[in-house]
Formats: structure tokens, sequence, C-alpha cells
């Protein structure tokens, strides 16, 4: 043993205490780095090894050591084989070691180290500068396979990735493939669909073509069952208006009595009469002439077509003496009152501001009728009647035209060889063209106003109010006994009627701007407290007119009042008559009724049963 750890016999003093620190299990790796720094000697580690491997039983390496342990081996290992001189005790160190593998009774962790050790013996102890190359070169190497990896990794990720661009791509042809089959497809229903709507067009165009016929055809019906209508309002008044007989007529005048006549003129006398208990008015035509049945034909025909409450209430006629019977106006005409006759109070400027504002209403409503516009023709203070409460109403529309609305661009116009009318009143432009026109009503409208301001004959009134104005005298040709005038309402009612007076047509103003300033003047004049005497005549009940029905016949009292779509209030039996002979428009402006709904007017109800009440039927 001695020799196997000193082949040489050369002899080494050593610490033995430190030698035994050296054998420890847990100093092995130490041992190796001691060696490795030439802090310990060949001699003493193999010493050492050799104490722990065969010498100590007691002593075996832990299993973590062997490596250590091997590494020590293999680095003795090879300065021994560098040394030739050694070689032989390098051999029977190693013959000893395998005598050690081949004992059975060895700890097996002690055998696995032996084996260890000639596995590295078997090597023949490789150099360590080539095991340092080799080293490097492994280094080397498994940096190229690292990159040799890394390049093969990114290498297969670029691919991956390429693939999955390749299949996106093939997946978006699919998709383009299929949406454009699906866009064929859609194409193809279009191009069915497009041809079969095109059939259809061309069906229907054949059926408007013959819709339109049928619709030529019904138009040509309708104008000639339009022409026979008109004949029949021309050949009898039975249609819209109550027929009265001759036998019934001279009832209710007592044979046209003298004592019952109450005016005249060149189209015939007009009796106050009791017809079918009610009050009226008949005024016989002079059926002898033309003319006069011309006039009987002319007046039934507008009456029945336009109503107003400032429009005269045709009730019925008589066509075997050509009478028109009437709604009884116990006021008489405009001209009465303005020259008051028979004692009759004047009017006050209240109640004439009202008269014009009145009569503008019914100019307007009549200028503005469908289909067909009302030229009245003849308007003068003796064709405007006043009813007991002094309200307007517009008579004698005996050579009164209809004329077709007109267009923006044209104006509506009737022309006549022969003009008539009052020649004070009458339009000067009328007179020498024969071209009757709705100015031809404004023009007369704008003398009765300056009758109404003056009181003074229609002779030159209007050059007599201009030249007042003109040398600021206009309060001189004022009538007085209408009251004290305010002069600014004067002035501006002057200033509308001269308007409205102008020789020339085309500089007179339209009906809806005098409007403007005669609704404003009428507002301001109903402030003032109009007397009661100049109201009505002394002692003779009157019948308020919001009492009695508009559309009425016979002029009574409502019984029972309703309100109408158009804001009217009717006898509810009266307007149920006129909705149900096909009217879908009002009786009062001629405009298309909303609905036919009719509301209970139970205010103005109770206030007829109150005066009821206070004016008791003798």
């Amino acid at each position: 043993m001695r020799n196997l750890i000193d082949p040489d016999q050369e002899t080494e003093s050593y610490d033995e205490e430190r030698l035994l620190k050296l054998r420890t299990l847990g100093n092995i790796r130490l041992i190796g780095e001691l060696f490795k720094q030439k802090m310990l000697t060949e001699r003493i580690v193999r010493h050492v090894v050799w104490q722990l491997m065969g010498h100590d039983s007691k002593t075996c390496p832990a299993k973590e050591n062997v490596e250590a342990i091997c590494l020590i081996l293999n680095t003795i290992g090879k300065q021994l084989d560098e040394n030739p001189k050694l070689k032989q005790y390098n051999e029977a160190y190693f013959n000893r070691l395998k005598d050690l593998q081949a004992n059975p009774q060895l700890d097996p962790h002690r055998c696995l180290m032996v084996r260890d050790v000639l596995d590295l013996r078997s090597n023949n102890w490789i150099p360590c500068c080539e095991e340092n190359k080799l080293a490097n070169n492994l280094q080397r190497k498994e940096e190229e396979i690292r990159e040799l990896k890394e390049t093969l990794r990114r290498e297969k990720q670029e691919k991956y990735q390429l693939r999955r661009e390749i299949d996106e791509k093939e997946h978006e042809e699919l998709q383009s493939k299929d949406i454009i089959e699906q866009l064929k497809v859609e194409n193809d229903l279009l191009k069915t669909q497009r041809r079969e709507h095109f059939n259809q067009i061309q069906l229907a165009n054949e059926r408007r073509l013959a819709l339109e016929k049928k619709v030529s055809d019904f138009e040509l019906l309708v104008k000639e069952l339009c022409i026979q209508k008109e004949n029949m309002h021309c050949g009898s008044s039975t249609a819209l208006n109550s027929e009265f007989s001759l036998q019934e007529l001279q009832q209710a005048t007592q044979n046209f009595s003298e004592t019952l006549k109450i005016g005249e003129g060149g189209f015939g006398p007009v009796y106050k009469g009791s017809l079918r208990r009610t009050t009226v008015a008949i005024k016989l035509l002079h059926s002898q002439s033309l003319q006069g049945i011309s006039q009987f034909q002319q007046e039934i025909t507008i009456l029945t077509k336009v109503r107003h409450p400032n429009l005269v209430n045709l009730i019925g006629a008589c066509s075997e003496v050509s009478a028109l019977v009437y709604e009884y106006l116990s006021n008489g005409s405009l001209e009465d009152r303005l020259t008051c006759a028979n004692n009759t109070p004047p009017l006050t400027w209240q109640a004439r501001t009202r008269i014009i504002g009145e009569i503008c209403l019914a100019l307007i409503f009549l200028h503005s009728n469908k289909p067909q516009l009302v030229v009245h023709g003849d308007l003068k203070p003796g064709n405007i009647l006043l009813d007991t409460n002094l309200v307007t109403k517009i008579s004698d529309f005996g050579i009164s035209r209809l004329l077709k609305q007109p267009d923006t661009s044209s104006a509506a116009f009737i022309q006549t060889s022969r003009p008539v009318g009052t020649f004070s009143y009458i339009d000067p432009e009328y007179l020498s063209t024969g071209y009757l026109t709705p100015k031809s009503d404004i023009y007369s409208f704008g003398i009765i106003i300056l009758r109404l301001l003056t009181g003074k004959s229609p002779m030159n009134i209007a050059r007599q109010v201009q030249d007042a104005m003109r040398n600021g005298i206009l309060l001189s040709v004022i009538d007085e006994t209408a009251g004290t005038w305010p002069f600014e309402q004067v002035k501006d009612l002057a200033k509308i009627a001269l308007r409205c007076a102008e020789l020339s047509r085309s500089q007179r103003p339209d009906l809806n701007e005098v409007w403007i300033v005669v609704e404003l003047l009428m507002k301001a004049a109903s402030s003032y407290v109009e007397p009661q005497s100049h109201g009505s005549r002394l002692g003779e009940k009157s019948i308020p007119s919001h009492f009695i029905c508009p559309i009425n016949q016979f002029q009574e009292v409502m019984q029972d009042p309703c309100i109408a779509a158009d804001g009217f209030t009717y006898e509810a039996d009266a307007i149920k008559q006129w909705l149900s002979r096909g009217h879908n428009t009002s009786p009062m402006t001629n405009l298309p009724l909303s609905n036919s709904n009719l509301i209970k007017n139970r205010v103005l109800r109770s206030a007829i049963q109150e005066w009821l009440e206070q004016h008791p039927q003798s």
C-alpha cells in the first residue's frame, strides 16, 4: 500500500491531521480544486483517494461526489501517462480497482465509482489539450447547432406564415368565387324580375290607356249631364227651391194689394206677405219681356248655388208669374236708410263702418266662389238690404254673371255689347269696352263707401271728396247725421274708397287689400257705444240675427241649433237635409267640410230660450 502510494520510494512528510480532514466526504470537491491550483501534490491526492476507495471500508464517497472523484483521477491519470517512469505503478493502481469491482461485498456506491474510474481508464486518459480543443469545438458546434436551430425555427416560422398567407389567399379566392357565383345568381334573378316588371309596366300602361279612355268618356258624360242640369235650372226652379203656386202668392199678398207693396223698380213691384206662417218679400218680374225671364232664371241659378250671411236668402219661386220669394228684411234698403225714407233715423258712423265691412266680405266670397266666381254687375245701395239688426244682405242678382275662375296669369271677364247697370255706379271701363270683371264690382263698392261717408248723391262724388282732401277740408263733406266720426277713420275710408273708384281698372286695389284696412276700422268702431235707437224701428220686436238659421228658408228662430265643421251654427234639420243631398261643402263658404259631425250649441239654445221667455208671441 505504501509502495502504491509512493512508487519512487520518495518520502514526504505531511500533516496527518490535515490529511484526515481531507478524507472527509464533504471535501472531495475541495481536494480536486486544490490539486488543480497546485496547492496539493499528486501523492497526497492519490493517497486520499485510495484511502476513500479501498483502504477504509467505512468511508465511501457519496453518489453526488463520484463526478468530482472521476475528475481528480482523470487528472492524475493524465499526469501518470505523461510520466513513463510511473506508468507501471499506474497499471497496478487500476488493477486494484478492477479487483475491487469484482468483489461482491463492495458497497454499491463504491462499485459505481470504481466502474466510472475504469471507464475513464479505458479511454486512455484523453489529453487535456485535446479535451480543450474538443470542448471548444463542441462549444462551437453547439453554437452552430443553436444557430442552425434558430435559423431552422425562423425558416419554419416564415414557412408557417407563408403557408398561412397562402391559405388565407386561397380562402379569400374561394370566398370571392362564392360571391361571384352569388352575384351571378342575383344578377340572373334581377334580370328575371326586370323582365317581369317590364311586362307589368306594359300591362299597366295598357290599363292606364284604357282607364284614360274611360275617364275621357266619363268627362264627356259629366259635361253632358252638367249641360242638362243647367237646362233644368233654366227651365224650372223646383230643383233647389220651394215652388209656390200663384194662388199661394195671392193669398200671401191679399191678391197683390197696393197696401202691401213695399217697393217698385224697373224689374217690377215688391210686396210684403205672409207665406206658410213666415213673413216674406215677393218680387214680381215682367214676365212678358225676354229680359224679365232671363233675370228670373239668372237669379234662381246664382242664389241656389251660393249662400252667405250677407247675401239675401231666396226662399222659393213661382214660375207661373215669374215671381221670386225672399226673406223679409224690415229695415229696407241701404238707399232708404241713407235718404231716411219714412222718417227712419240716420245710420250711425259705427253702423256704416260695419256695413262697409260686411259688403266687402260678401264681395270676397262671391269673387272667390268655385268653380265659378260671381260678378254682381249692379251693386248699389238700392240692392243692399238691411235686416232687423242692420245686417247687410246683398240682393238682386238678375244681371249677375258666373265666370270661370282664372289661373294666375289671366283675369276673369265677360264681354257684352250692351252693358247694363245703374249709371252712377257702373264701371267706366265696362261702359266703354263691354268687359265685365270682378274689378267692376270694386268700382261700385268704392262709390257706396263714399256715399256712406258723405250721404251725398253719387254723381261726381269721387271728385268732390278728392278735392276736399286736396284742400284739407275733408270733414266738410262728411255726413254730420252719422255722428262724430273720428277723423282718422274718415281719412282711411276716403283713401281706400277713392282707390276703389279709380277710372282705370288696373289702378284699383284687390279686395283682400281693402279688407285689411276695413277690418281694422271695424274693430276700432266696435269699441264705441252705438246708440240703440239707430239700430231698428221703434216699437218693433226684432229677432237677433244669430238666432236664425242662415240656410232656413222661412227665417224662423232655431229650435235645435248645431255647430257644423265650418264653424257656423245651423238648425239641425236644415243642415242634415243639406248633407243628405250629397253636399260635402259648407253652405256658407263653399269650402270643403272636414267631416259631417254636428255638435249641439247648448249655449245658443239657452240664449234662445231666455229670449223667447222675454218676448212671448202675441
